[in-house]
């Protein structure tokens, strides 16, 4: 099966830490992360190894910009892409004519690319390096498809990922930064599928 969504990627940050070298005034708990949310098309494959297993891979790329709250609110961290592609073993329920709900649970491992720190001030401050490590995550997930007939159907689809990476940045090309990005996104689709 192949399917062709509308995703959209939800992070959740709260938690996030920030750790700016020698101003505890600036760091957690006065300060955290807030990351865009992010709508992009996908596509995902799905292999039936029986009629109820199945694994599905998912493939898209989101840009994101990042900002700083409370303490640090309106300070533009900077952007990044990620490629997040995740992969998930699913049970397809198959007991309820054409609506065909599933459930399932995964890894995901997401890339940080083309990342660049924002270099505007806001206060005396300017973040002028910024860099976000690759992570590896838990995935579950749980959707349906309703059939139209034996091939096309649509599709509904929640995940749920855990992704907390690590960071480190520089304000003013002097100051060192570091930190935990708890972006635990939402990754909410909907769109159409097609059965072989």
């Amino acid at each position: 099966m192949i399917r062709l969504r509308v995703l959209g990627v939800l992070p959740d940050t709260a938690g996030s830490s920030v750790h700016v070298s020698g101003v505890p005034s600036l760091s957690s708990p006065n300060s955290g992360l807030l990351i865009s949310d992010q709508a992009i098309p996908e596509l995902d494959i799905t292999y039936f190894f029986t009629k109820n297993i199945a694994a599905e891979l998912i493939l898209g790329v989101t840009r994101h910009h990042i900002s700083g709250t409370d303490t640090l609110n309106g300070l533009d961290i900077g952007k990044a892409w990620l490629l997040p592609p995740t992969l998930t073993l699913q049970y397809h329920f198959n007991d309820f004519g054409p609506l065909k709900p599933y459930i399932g649970a995964g890894i995901n491992y997401t890339a940080f690319f083309n990342q660049s720190a924002a270099n505007t001030s806001l206060a005396g401050l300017t973040v002028t390096d910024l860099h976000i490590s690759n992570q590896f995550g838990a995935a579950v997930q749980f959707g349906f498809d309703y059939m139209l007939d034996r091939h096309w159907g649509l599709n509904f689809d929640v995940k749920k990922l855990w992704l907390r990476p690590d960071y480190s940045a520089t304000v003013n090309n002097a100051v060192p930064v570091s930190g935990r990005a708890n972006i635990d996104p939402w990754l909410i689709s909907g769109g159409i599928a097609y059965k072989f």
